[in-house]
């Protein structure tokens, strides 16, 4: 569940020198003071006072649990319909065995342990002297040092001391709820003692898409040192991420207005699968109703599923209907169905939904609104002017940078806290060519169209992470390693990166971008804002290295911008795409899979003057009866510019 989880993280949160930033929903001062009313003179002084949400469970359960008999009959439709019973004098008819079910279902929860709120379970956790709380509470109940209760009144400025009291640094934990939530701020200002990065749990998201948006504003403002680290909290039951799912709709129809601008609303908060009313998942639900009419989900059966949620996917003449259920009724009928098939379905659904969200990413078009870069420092290394405006005189550009970004690695103690490494679903594994290390966990598999699982492993690496299929797997260098070799390894990696920034080369179009929008690349689509350590920052639209040529070009400007070898050979390694360069002829560069590793390939290459290739430090190789001709990747930029060069 969720505190048994949140608490331990707030430990770890702590000990990592971060401060912590706990949303709720309300407090229960009202059941408070309903306990206090029921308790006699003799229990008041001995204030033992139970404050679980009980009595809300049992009242429901008593009043909600269907215990009504019903008659079925037939409607002048032939349908098969349902009316609750009642005797000759009106009075309903009750069925015995549903009055057992819930009188014993009552007995066994009567007789469960206390549950202490959230509020108070963190409380009592870490104490008054570590959590400031910015609720509504007029009082509240403590655990003194002597072990008991003790009923605190509060004043009704202690919400301001106990803000001030984290701002200052003087408590770690600050826990608001939506009383909490208006007016206030809790973010790393620079003008603040305490300018530890706030990671903000949020514990109840509650109904109200737009008063947990509110709260997550609290954490994240101008003016902060860091920004925050979001951290939903949910329990194991899956179709719990129903109501994330509002809130990550609502910041991506913010960030739909305001795209390009600084005021943009998603700022990545959230994973792109966390919105189930995306687009992606709206095209995976339509394939799993394919998949579901077709029987090829092992989670559930179309007899079953429509036996349970009354939606029908199958017409009269035993095809699949034409108008399908909206994904919002899906989802609502979803949480209606026992935790264990819930979460199967879920399981299912979301391989489809992480396959296309996947897929997007790979080929660049996943839209992730504005995503701030935060580097060390940046350099302006070229400044070339795209385009003027008659009537404004604004300007568009085309930036040149390189920037340095400092490198956090995960460490070694972070890694066996979240995931362990010598456990049996854990697998330490070291790449034989490139001699780096990865931790290898299960993740969650992914859903071909046609149904097909495709198993899938997440590498854990100092610096990144990334996601193999057990087919790629079995294709790659990745071997087992030993765990004390993996140890060493690991913290060798992750020592180099604190000592050292890596250098990057970006293009970014700034300024007045929506006159010259249709001349961007349409399949590479990131706004992105570059953020230095100093203050200094840049906002425009990058643009891949391979498609500044073809822009220029657009645009009609009398000096093309050139690439340099090593802009080509790290375009055509890292996004796989053949890109033309013009030598004595012209020469197409591509990335080439043989024998299970990637090659640099030429083509277009003239067979009179294949000695002169290898010449310049190209190789051949005959594969199936044909010569192909290769450039080595160390030392590929000085071969390519050789044979730029070449007149």
């Amino acid at each position: 569940m969720k505190l048994p989880s949140l608490l331990p993280a707030i430990d770890t949160t702590i000990a990592e020198g971060q401060a912590v930033v706990v949303q709720l929903v309300s407090t229960a001062e009202a059941m408070l003071d309903r306990r206090l009313a029921d308790l006699s003179n003799e229990e008041r002084e001995a204030l033992e006072i139970d404050l679980s949400p009980r009595e809300y469970v049992i009242d429901y359960l008593a009043k909600s649990f269907p215990v009504r008999l019903m008659a079925v009959f037939t409607d002048e439709n032939g349908n098969p319909r349902s009316e609750p019973m009642s005797d000759e004098q009106g009075a309903p008819v009750l069925c015995r065995s549903a009055l057992v079910a819930r009188d014993r279902m009552i007995e066994q929860l009567c007789a469960l342990p206390p549950i202490a709120t959230a509020l108070d379970a963190i409380i009592e956790r870490f104490g008054v002297d570590q959590v400031a709380e910015v609720t509504g509470r007029s009082r509240r109940l403590i655990i003194g040092r002597d072990g008991r209760q003790k009923l605190q009144s509060r004043s009704p400025r202690a919400n301001v001391a106990e803000t001030q009291a984290f701002m200052d640094g003087a408590k770690r934990i600050l826990v608001f709820s939506d009383a909490g939530g208006t007016g206030r701020s809790y973010h790393a200002d620079l003008a603040a003692k305490n300018q530890a990065r706030r990671v903000h749990f949020l514990l109840e998201p509650g109904w109200r898409a737009d008063a947990a948006i509110q709260g997550l504003g609290r954490t994240n403002r101008t003016n902060q040192a860091s920004a925050p680290l979001f951290r939903p909290v949910t329990t194991d039951v899956r179709g719990e991420r129903r109501f994330i799912s509002t809130i990550a709709r609502r910041l991506d129809s913010l960030g739909a207005l305001t795209r390009g601008q600084r005021q943009t609303g998603g700022q990545n908060l959230f994973d792109p699968a966390d919105n189930l009313e995306s687009i992606y998942a709206k095209e995976a639900l339509h394939r799993w109703f394919g998949l579901l009419f077709t029987g090829k989900l092992e989670a559930v059966s179309l007899g079953r599923f429509q036996e349970l949620t009354g939606i029908r996917i199958e017409g009269p003449d035993g095809s699949m209907v034409d108008d399908l259920p909206s994904i919002q009724r899906w989802l609502n009928r979803i949480l209606a169905l026992p935790i264990a098939l819930q979460n199967a379905i879920f399981d299912e659904f979301m391989g489809l939904v992480e396959a296309r969200i996947g897929a997007a990413r790979q080929a660049g078009t996943l839209d992730l609104g504005l995503e701030t870069i935060a580097v060390e420092d940046f350099t302006v290394l070229s400044d070339t002017l795209l385009r003027t405006d008659p009537a404004s005189g604004a300007t568009t550009h085309l930036l040149e940078l390189e920037i340095a970004r400092a490198l956090k690695p995960f460490t070694l103690k972070q890694l066996e806290e979240l995931h362990g490494i010598a456990g049996q679903r854990q697998r330490p594994v070291r790449n034989a060519r490139s001699e780096r290390v990865a931790l290898l966990v299960p993740a969650r598999s992914i859903l071909a169209d046609d149904g097909t699982r495709v198993t899938r492993f997440e590498l854990l690496r100092p610096l990144k992470r990334s996601h193999i299929t057990e087919d790629q797997l079995a294709e790659s260098s990745w071997e087992d390693i030993a765990i004390d070799a993996f140890r060493d390894a690991w913290s060798t990696e992750v020592a180099e990166a604190q000592t050292s920034h890596r250098r990057e080369h970006l293009y970014l179009a700034t300024g007045l971008l929506l006159p010259v929008w249709d001349k961007l690349p349409s399949d590479f689509v990131r706004v992105s804002r570059i953020l230095a350590a100093d203050g200094r920052s840049l906002l425009g639209r990058e643009v891949p290295v391979h498609c500044v040529p073809e822009l220029c070009r657009a645009l009609g400007l009398e000096r093309e911008q050139t690439l340099s070898a090593d802009d080509i050979v790290q375009t055509v390694l890292a996004t796989g795409r053949a890109m033309e360069f013009a030598g004595r002829e012209k020469l197409v560069v591509k990335r080439s899979l043989v024998n299970g590793s990637q090659r640099i390939e030429l083509n277009g290459w003239s067979v009179a003057r294949l000695d002169w290739y290898k010449a310049q430090g190209c190789f051949t190789e005959i594969i199936r009866y044909q010569t192909r001709l290769f450039v080595p990747i160390d030392g590929a930029a000085s071969v390519i510019a050789k044979l730029a060069s070449s007149a």
